[in-house]
């Protein structure tokens, strides 16, 4: 018979485990002095008005320390208290050496590695100071301490109150006076920790995985990781528990109300019934099962608990020092009911979470959504070689989109992010082989690589042609990293083999027969032409794969179908569960439905309420004004299906285009991608729109037409969402014009060298436009006279247009440029004047020489792409040809080789 072993080991992430035999959870964590700062956590002085001073409005006078409470609950809440203000030092000392670590690299980057950064050099030191932390605020929340504190201290909370939102933007400005320094104390933590992840992640994709320190960054990501994950399920623990105390009263309530307990389970959600024993309700905490009759408590340690479950999966005895009892999950009917069985596993230990199942033989554990005792809709699984699935299912099956990975010790790892039927690969997905080294994008069928498909390696090197049955069949294409092309046959690791010709770089080609014998390489028989003329540079980086191979429309389809049948259905209450893989009734319910297997968590305040609230805040924000935010709010928040649905394309984006996927060859492939998501997220609005409308007995309008359509989607919904794709598409933009952005920033080098007069000669702008003698220019512009700094205003107007990711709002900074380069002309001239081609583009030269804009050729192209067609031949549209001609001009050979004036003319290039 199995023994119970406590499920605390499973509240904790697996690399954080060997310390919380200490301290019941102490780990390893790490914070930024941004966080503390931003908090007002300077030495952990937030409100904490006990034996220590804290920091107050009159604080530079002799106070008086508080009395001690004289109730032992008030004297539990003080030391608890304590303890978090002892923790917060701890945190804000490691987070003032973390930046004190990362200044000196700034500083003196030639001579201070990466490896000395605290982040990467002690990642367990400052991994230990958010845990504890964690482990202290947790505490305070699970006994409501800040509430308790702010009863006391009611006066001194609310005129805090006003300083604390000012300090923090994220701390709603509803609920009580109490909850204000419970947010304050871990909402700008749990952003930070984010961001960490994130910058960590960026560094690794930066510095390459052969650089000395990519191991440290990785164990770095992998630590944060587990942090961020153990923080989201620590915090929704210590909230239900919370929330069990309200439920509880008189001698229960005194018993089990403790700081260390934290919930798992509760009967009052998942219904189980006792024998022989008659208990009306049954809690499951981290540490001990309890049974409650009346104002009788029957505790039992876990650590002491045996578990031998019956054959029908629904039934299970538990043995203990004390009692010997049975549980059943079987319905009024004696039905059982997979969502019971959550209670306990084959194991014996107990999982917290309905839908939660354990094959006996295989330990296989199950989250998901159940029908007629099948898996279906959403769910998450865990398989006994360490295997991990996050999809769809049906009838039990994998079915519709998922991602299969592989563990992290897996011999042969992989990922696998697409489309499955009956269990099988198939359709439109991407496998990453890390063992390889390569990314295959491309079709599947029956768990086989079959069909049109891409192949990119780690090398930089992409073949495009035809698999059937895992091999590649007949001719295709391969691009090296020089621009070399091969077209013919290949062997299944890309050995060029058979018939075939090769295109160099300088327009060589070479073709014949080829092949390869082991330890001697490649070699080949054929025709070698010299003849041919050296092609377009600019054509042959910018070949691009999978663009007519895998039409746009049909690649996600198994992302989009479940929201399309879902909202088809009319948006039914009972497949919300099995459509976004977790319950938004209630913060109740939503707590309920996570579970351990890395379950997306999300704090209550962030729920989106019922289907019904969504639809019916839906239809209250249909003003052209209101529709922005709305769509804002819903797509920023993963609860709500236009949120979910964002989230899950940008898995897939990434799982694409991120990695071995930044390629400069899949430009095109992932900017059509961006926007048909932008066209699919405005569709998936209009039909949640319609239902909305239905249910009121009203019908929606018309179908837009094509032009109203893509209004929306380009000024509406594409600025919205193109903030989440924007790090990997414009990864790609830069690899792609990387050669022509070299040769503009060599030229932007070399104008650098005039100063502001004589490159204003050197572009043969006419005197009289030159701003050296107006007195009524702006204090701006007067200041740049000054300091020999013409056209200033325009100068850094133009540069704002790093500072946004939206298209549209990248035209409006052009816009306003172009407007302060007339506006200085017209107070020079003293009169309004409209400037000529011929005069406008040296002044914007001489403004793009000086604003240094970074990759301006990526920006450009895409601008251009991103652009609303309805622009198209407008003055937005001829605003961005003007900085394309300046973009151009400043590249061009003769101007980077003159640096005198006089040896050039600018009247030549127009």
């Amino acid at each position: 018979m199995p023994r119970a072993t406590s499920s605390v080991a499973r509240r904790w992430p697996p690399q954080l485990q060997n310390s919380t035999r200490r301290r019941g959870g102490a780990g390893r964590g790490g914070a930024g002095l941004g966080w503390a700062k931003g908090a007002g956590l300077a030495g952990g002085r937030v409100g904490v008005r006990a034996r220590s001073r804290a920091s107050t409005p009159g604080a530079g006078r002799p106070q008086r320390s508080a009395p001690e409470p004289s109730d032992p609950w008030g004297r539990e809440c003080l030391r608890l208290l304590q303890q978090l203000h002892k923790s917060s030092q701890q945190l804000w000392e490691v987070t003032e050496e973390s930046l004190h670590s990362l200044q000196e690299r700034l500083r003196h980057p030639d001579s201070t590695g990466l490896e000395s950064l605290l982040l990467l050099r002690d990642a367990d030191r400052v991994l230990q100071a958010h845990i504890e932390y964690i482990e202290s605020y947790t505490s305070c929340t699970v006994v409501q301490a800040f509430q308790k504190a702010a009863k006391r201290r009611s006066e001194y909370w609310r005129g805090q109150r006003k300083a604390l939102r000012q300090l923090l933007s994220g701390v709603s400005s509803e609920g009580s006076v109490g909850a204000s320094p419970g947010q304050a104390l871990h909402q700008p933590l749990t952003h930070h920790v984010q961001q960490y992840v994130l910058l960590l992640l960026s560094l690794g994709d930066t510095i390459g995985e052969h650089h000395p320190t990519q191991e440290l960054v990785v164990n770095a990501v992998t630590l944060f990781g587990n942090l961020q994950s153990f923080m989201k399920q620590a915090l929704d623990q210590a909230a239900a528990t919370q929330a069990l105390w309200h439920t509880l009263r008189g001698r229960p309530r005194d018993v089990l109300c403790t700081p260390a307990h934290r919930l798992l389970q509760d009967s009052q959600d998942v219904p189980v019934t006792v024998a022989p024993l008659r208990a009306e309700r049954v809690l499951l905490f981290d540490d001990a099962l309890v049974l409650l009759q009346g104002h009788n408590v029957h505790t039992f340690d876990l650590k002491l608990v045996w578990v031998d479950p019956e054959q029908d999966g629904c039934t299970f005895h538990l043995l203990t020092p004390e009692e010997q009892f049975s549980f059943c999950a079987k319905d009024s009917q004696g039905q059982g009911n997979p969502e019971m069985a959550g209670w306990a596993e084959s194991r014996g230990e107990f999982l917290p979470g309905p839908g939660a199942w354990a094959s006996e033989d295989r330990f296989d554990c199950y989250k998901c959504h159940w029908r007629e005792g099948s898996m279906c809709g959403y769910g998450i699984c865990e398989y006994s070689t360490d295997e991990v699935y996050k999809g769809y299912f049906q009838e039990g099956l994998r079915h519709g989109f998922g991602v299969l990975e592989s563990g992290p010790q897996a011999p042969q790892p992989f990922r696998y992010t697409g489309h499955w039927e009956r269990g099988q690969r198939s359709g439109y997905g991407i496998e990453e082989d890390s063992d390889r080294g390569e990314r295959y994008i491309g079709m599947w069928q029956a768990g086989q690589r079959h069909g049109p498909g891409v192949v990119v390696t780690q090398a930089g090197v992409c073949y495009q042609g035809t698999f059937q049955a895992d091999k590649t069949v007949g001719p295709g294409i391969l691009l090296s990293e020089d621009d070399s092309l091969y077209e013919g046959t290949f062997t299944r690791d890309l050995t060029l083999t058979g018939k075939g010709k090769v295109t160099f770089p300088n327009g060589f080609t070479l073709e014949g027969s080829f092949g390869s014998v082991a330890g001697r390489g490649l070699h080949t028989q054929g025709v070698l032409d010299t003849a041919a003329p050296p092609p377009d540079p600019s054509s042959t980086c910018k070949r691009q794969l999978g663009v007519g191979a895998f039409p746009v429309e049909s690649r996600w389809q198994g992302v989009y179908r479940p929201f399309r049948d879902f909202v088809c259905a009319g948006c039914p209450r009972d497949l919300q569960e099995a459509l976004l893989g977790f319950d938004v009734q209630s913060s109740r319910e939503l707590r309920r439905s996570q579970d351990y297997l890395c379950c997306e968590r999300t704090h209550p305040e962030d729920s989106v309420g019922s289907m019904e609230d969504i639809l019916e805040e839906l239809l209250q924000h249909r003003e052209p004004k209101a529709l922005q935010p709305y769509l804002r709010k819903a797509l920023s928040n993963s609860l709500h299906p236009l949120g979910k649905l964002l989230r899950t394309l940008m898995l897939t984006f990434q799982a694409t285009y991120a990695g071995v996927g930044a390629n400069k060859h899949l430009q095109e492939l992932a900017q059509e991608e961006v926007k048909q998501h932008a066209r699919e997220l405005w569709a998936a609005y209009r039909g949640l729109l319609r239902v909305a409308l239905q249910r009121k007995g009203q019908a929606l309008e018309e179908d837009e037409d094509t032009e109203t359509r893509d209004l929306q989607v380009h000024g509406l919904v594409l600025p919205l969402m193109l903030p989440s794709f924007y790090s990997e598409l414009f990864t790609l933009y830069l690899l792609l014009h990387e050669r022509e952005d070299s040769f503009y920033s060599q030229g932007i080098a070399n104008l650098s060298l005039f100063p502001d007069t004589q490159l204003l000669e050197f572009l043969d702008v006419q005197k009289h436009l030159w701003p050296l003698k107006d007195l009524t220019l702006t204090s701006n512009q007067r200041y740049s006279l000054v300091r020999d700094k013409c056209f200033l205003s325009a100068t850094e107007c133009l540069q704002k247009i790093m500072t946004t990711v939206d298209p549209r709002e990248k035209l409006e900074v052009l816009e306003r440029t172009y407007g302060e380069i007339e506006g200085t002309v017209s107070r020079v001239l003293g009169r309004e004047y409209k400037l000529p081609m011929d005069d406008l583009l040296p002044l914007l030269i001489y403004v793009v020489s000086r604003a240094r804009i970074q990759h301006l050729g990526a920006e450009i192209h895409l601008i251009r792409d991103m652009m609303d067609p309805n622009h198209t031949g407008g003055l937005y549209d001829f605003l961005l040809t003007a900085l394309e001609s300046c973009y151009e001009h400043i590249q061009k050979e003769d101007m980077r080789l003159h640096r005198l004036p006089g040896h050039w003319h600018s009247r030549e290039l127009w």
